[in-house]
């Protein structure tokens, strides 16, 4: 018995023992603390177990049993972070898909597409709008438990639509609309309010809805608001009183006013922004997220049969004001911070949006501060991300070049680490 004991002690001991810090010691020519900063020569960057403890000048020594990583002639930078994707889907022109294929193939595009965009140096992915509950609220978990390689992700789950407007199933014989239905879609401030309650309920980090029609809905009937502004005051409350901020994806310069007026966080894509609606936006601290990336991507596809005519039509008429969406925003003093949509085109070219943005006039710095620290600003996560600086996630990427000189260097990206584990 004694010999029993002692054995089932030693045993609760070795389990108790505490695993050995896992240590990674980073060399690189060059470093971006900050987007705000200037470029560093040569540095160490020291990450235990996922959070960067230390960032030297000078290329360092290696203590026993650290792992080194060389990176000569890369700048190290701050993981990027696109607040508008959909991992979950691919590009295509065939809506009918939502009546052939099952939640389960999300899933996996889902999974290909976190690893397609890691690679591509986006470390933070703010995920609004899936199709079914809990995809992406899933794929968050894989990822932060390194099951799966991938970004961090910050997740809507579905998107809240009014009843037959962008958001909601549509385009199908009216028995089919109602086998699709998502039921996230309401009418009236307390239909809306239970929706957003639900959303809260399944896991969502934020809430996303269609305040306004949207372009790749099969619905032709404008861009302009959809929800009352007494369903918009009613979802942003809610979700306030949950803890939750509301993205608006909003076309039409009424709908912007009237979901900015209601307190939304962030305006998704603000095609026809106009003075008053910046205004709007300004007195409540409303943020625009323009996903450029998203308007050139749907534009390629014009007159090739991808899209149905109703389709096309919104596509040529949104196209027009694309080219100055950011010109605007920053004319008027509206914030501007970096997504673009991926999944209306394809993943990991995300890095594209920053020659867009400096097209629309944006600095270099300020471009890559749009998608760090500006990025973690709107995500509540700026003690967090958007930085190399100790105490942080060890979220960084390498390139060559200097972002700060010419952002564009960030579309070849040749080196991840996000939560500390290279991406391979």
């Amino acid at each position: 018995m004694r010999t029993l004991l002692a054995g089932i002690a030693a045993g609760l001991m070795a389990t108790a023992a505490p695993v050995l810090a896992q240590t990674t010691i980073i060399h690189a020519d060059g470093i971006v603390t900050d987007a705000s900063e200037p470029v560093k020569g040569r540095v160490t960057v020291t990450v235990t177990d996922g959070r960067i403890v230390s960032v030297e000048d000078g290329w360092q020594g290696v203590p026993d049993g650290a792992e080194m990583i060389h990176l000569e002639g890369k700048t190290l930078v701050p993981g990027l972070i696109d607040l508008h994707t959909h991992l979950s889907g691919d590009p295509s022109g065939e809506f009918w898909r939502a009546a052939t294929t099952p939640p389960e193939w999300s899933v996996l595009v889902a999974a290909k597409n976190a690893h397609i965009t890691a690679k591509a140096g986006f470390t933070t992915v703010r995920d609004v709008g899936s199709r079914t509950d809990q995809v992406m609220q899933m794929l968050g978990r894989a990822t932060e438990q390194g099951m799966l390689p991938g970004p961090r992700v910050v997740t809507s789950g579905r998107t809240i639509a009014i009843v037959g407007g962008h958001g909601d199933i549509n385009g199908f014989r009216r028995e089919v609309n109602d086998s699709l239905g998502t039921s996230f879609s309401c009418t009236g401030p307390v239909e809306c309010a239970e929706r957003v309650r639900e959303a809260s309920k399944y896991g969502a980090d934020l809430i996303k809805i269609t305040a306004t029609g949207g372009v790749l809905s099969q619905q032709g009937r404008g861009l302009e608001a959809h929800f009352t502004d007494a369903e918009m005051r009613s979802i942003v409350t809610t979700a306030e009183s949950l803890g939750l901020k509301v993205a608006a994806h909003a076309h039409g310069a009424r709908g912007i006013e009237a979901a900015a007026r209601a307190g939304v966080h962030t305006i998704e894509h603000g095609t026809y922004l106009d003075e008053a609606a910046a205004k709007a936006m300004r007195e409540n601290g409303t943020t625009l997220v323009p996903t450029l990336m998203a308007f050139e991507g749907i534009k390629d596809n014009l007159g090739t049969g991808f899209y149905t005519p109703v389709v096309e039509d919104k596509i040529r008429a949104v196209s027009e004001y694309a080219g100055t969406i950011v010109e605007r925003a920053r004319r008027w003093n509206v914030n501007v911070a970096f997504g673009t949509d991926a999944g209306v085109f394809p993943h990991g070219e995300n890095a594209g949006e920053f020659a867009l943005l400096k097209a629309n006039g944006m600095s270099d710095r300020d471009a890559l501060a749009s998608a760090t620290t500006g990025a973690a600003q709107i995500l509540g996560m700026e003690g967090e991300i958007g930085r190399i600086a100790p105490g942080y996630s060890a979220d960084i990427i390498a390139v060559e070049g200097n972002p700060l000189e010419d952002v564009t260097v960030l579309e070849d990206v040749d080196w991840v680490m996000v939560r500390g584990r290279v991406i391979e």
